[in-house]
């Protein structure tokens, strides 16, 4: 063994053992980059949520962040945004309840009084979709200067969809023209507002409005009150 025979065997030896390290080193090094990439990526922040080609479905924990970043911020472009991803995503049954849970209609609602006319129409938007859910509905407060958003002066954009919003609240509580439910609606609630004879003959008074497509809608809601 102390020949040249027995040198060979130690020099293979050598080769075999220095090729298993380098391989459990390629191994364990390539193990660690994927849990960089896979298990270690980090998650989307709250304004990433709100990237026009973010299509998912939010989950509770990042519907948390939206509404967290709707009430902190100041800036009207990422409120606009944060409002579209939210009134999209409260078209979803299970959102709308968690919005409600987490906070979120107050917050929404406090951006209808918001001076620009997009970030107001975003944020009815947000409210229609929610408004479609009975719970919701005795959730959301907005005070009388609501009703002001009733009269004829009013963008169309914004008419439109506070009649709307009168329509799902009619229609969410009625089922071939009987109640379906009778929740309790308190003063301050919108039910209370809208169901009032002041926006009667706000909405009465919208008949003549000049632009055809506010009249019609007008016309379907008036049998109703």
């Amino acid at each position: 063994m102390g020949g040249p025979r027995g040198a060979g065997w130690v020099a293979a030896g050598l080769l075999l053992g220095a090729g298993a390290c380098y391989c459990i080193y390629r191994l364990t090094r390539g193990r660690r980059r994927g849990d960089r990439e896979l298990g270690m990526r980090p998650s989307k922040s709250a304004e990433d949520l709100t990237d026009c080609s973010y299509d998912d479905v939010l989950n509770a924990a990042q519907l948390q962040k939206l509404l967290y970043l709707l009430e902190s911020t100041e800036d009207p472009v990422i409120i606009e945004r944060a409002l579209i991803t939210l009134g999209n995503n409260a078209a979803f049954s299970v959102n709308q309840a968690i919005i409600r849970e987490l906070g979120g209609i107050p917050i929404v609602g406090n951006k209808i009084n918001h001076s620009n006319q997009s970030i107001k129409e975003k944020a009815l938007n947000a409210l229609n979709n929610l408004s479609v859910n009975v719970e919701n509905q005795i959730k959301i407060k907005v005070d009388s200067s609501f009703l002001s958003l009733y009269d004829s002066h009013v963008a169309k954009e914004i008419l439109l969809r506070v009649l709307t919003l009168f329509q799902n609240i009619n229609n969410c509580l009625k089922i071939e023209g009987r109640l379906a439910v009778q929740p309790t609606f308190t003063e301050g609630s919108l039910f209370f507002l809208l169901h009032g004879e002041e926006c009667a003959q706000k909405i009465k008074a919208l008949v003549d409005h000049h632009d055809a497509e506010v009249k019609e809608k007008v016309l379907t809601i008036i049998p109703k009150i």
